[in-house]
């Protein structure tokens, strides 16, 4: 029998990085992944495949606007939607190889089949043929992650009736998307064929969509979407979903009590996702699971039986990859007997829409829920040069900070590379900065970041240079 001081079941983000860290602090370090490829979900169906399709839709979209910029091109454009697809699953594959290279760089032993708990040390892991080996190990942690999560009474057939999954190698455009959940993924994936010519109505049962951020960031996205084309319909219950032939029919109800029917040819159930635990046989080891398959986990990520831990979406908090990372890199420090942290207010949320959305700390809902004294300073993309110098002017960048203190408490932006802004927001809310240091960093000219110096200038007396 085989033996490991730490395995990790499932190999997402939170699983790889985790082996990882286990190895490079020494640890004798196993991963077991039921697919042939490891990365998980975000690598294979999730983040790298979604902004594969985002960013190839964004460039045929471009070409829409090139005779703005002086650039005439002749001739048809066309979308030939399965070499889009196919270059998506290359760049899956090529990263996905990627991570095959670090477990072999840091000598971590993979097993492909599915890890189940046979007691709290030994892991069974079945493979496809049928076959199976019980490993033994000193720690395990379980980091099987989340699938997409449906409505009771949604069938989904993942031909018309779809999921996120089915919706990255769709083998049309469709005419009319209908999709239910204005959620990250529903609204990235919706933009995606937007771009390419489909109808895309969104149904989302809270009264505006991506409900968990901000509001003023819902309001200047669905504006932005709206001017694209998109529809939506918020505080509308979905009522039914049934497919005939090629028609797949939606069926809503509004808040005061009306029902609507949208009628489409495909539907992409967006309604989040849950955590995923099926098959681990969790009992064995006598660890806790909730009803929706969540795993406890105590502040250190440590299950009820001491020496098994979870990590990722199959624990509390947000379902995002790097956090997923964070909690990976945690438990194998606190293994190797090291103090590490994480400060979940800063781990940042993004939309890789265009514009992209992103966001870190309380929203200002939040802070007036909490009672908090705050004030806040907002920068519109529009005023900054180097924003109207690229055509990217929608957005804008808001920093909100504690009214006696000025210590930043958020700060929420919409615009041009918000997705790589958001890392300079939660560095200085990592070093507790006030809005007065921001503002008073040097910001190269002209940049979009420029945008973050004069909010903070902007929560800073009102301060704001350029508007």
């Amino acid at each position: 029998m085989s033996q490991f001081d730490v395995t990790i079941i499932g190999s997402g983000p939170g699983g790889y990085v985790s082996a990882i860290r286990c190895a490079q602090l020494g640890f004798k370090t196993a991963i077991i992944e039921k697919y042939s490829t490891l990365g998980g979900t975000c690598l294979n169906v999730g983040c790298i495949p979604s902004k594969a399709m985002l960013a190839s839709s964004h460039h045929y979209e471009e070409l829409q606007h090139f005779a703005d910029h002086g650039i005439e091109v002749k001739g048809d454009v066309k979308v030939n939607l399965e070499k889009m697809v196919a270059r998506k699953q290359a760049v899956v594959d090529q990263t996905s190889g990627g991570v095959k290279f670090l477990m072999d760089k840091n000598k971590v032993t993979v097993f492909e089949g599915i890890g189940s708990f046979e007691d709290a040390t030994h892991v069974k892991v079945t493979k496809n043929d049928g076959s199976s080996e019980t490993i033994e190990s000193k720690y395990i942690i379980i980091a099987t992650g989340s699938k997409p999560s449906n409505l009771p009474f949604i069938k989904l057939d993942k031909e018309r009736i779809i999921t996120s999954t089915e919706a990255l190698k769709l083998p049309e455009v469709p005419k009319h998307l209908v999709i239910i959940g204005g959620g990250v993924i529903g609204i990235e994936l919706g933009q995606v064929y937007l771009r390419l010519g489909a109808e895309v109505s969104v149904v989302e049962f809270m009264d505006r969509i991506i409900p968990g951020m901000d509001s003023s960031l819902s309001k200047e996205l669905t504006k932005v979407l709206k001017k694209q084309g998109m529809k939506f319909y918020v505080s509308h219950k979905v009522q039914s979903v049934d497919r005939k032939g090629k028609t797949v029919t939606v069926k809503a109800e509004n808040a005061k009590g009306e029902v609507i029917t949208l009628e489409g040819d495909y539907a992409l159930v967006s309604v989040g996702r849950r955590p995923y635990t099926d098959g681990l046989n969790a009992d064995k080891a006598g660890v806790k699971v909730t009803e929706r398959g969540m795993v406890e986990v105590n502040d250190h990520l440590q299950t009820n039986v001491p020496n098994i831990y979870a990590i990722g979406d199959v624990v509390r908090g947000a379902m995002l990859a790097h956090k997923a990372e964070e909690e990976g890199v945690l438990v194998a420090e606190i293994l190797a007997g090291q103090k590490p942290h994480i400060d979940y207010n800063l781990i940042p949320g993004v939309v890789y829409t265009w514009p992209e959305v992103a966001a870190v700390g309380k929203t200002e809902e939040q802070l007036k829920e909490a009672g908090v004294n705050y004030k806040a300073g907002s920068f519109p993309f529009k005023a900054l040069g180097r924003a109207r110098a690229g055509g990217d002017t929608d957005g804008f960048v808001k920093i909100l900070a504690d009214a006696k203190t000025d210590e930043v408490l958020g700060i929420h932006m919409i615009g041009a590379r918000c997705a790589d802004l958001i890392a300079e927001a939660v560095t200085a809310m990592e070093f507790r900065a006030s809005a007065e240091d921001i503002s008073r960093m040097s910001h190269a000219h002209p940049t979009y970041a420029e945008a973050i110096k004069e909010a903070a200038l902007a929560a800073t007396e009102n301060r704001a240079l350029h508007v």
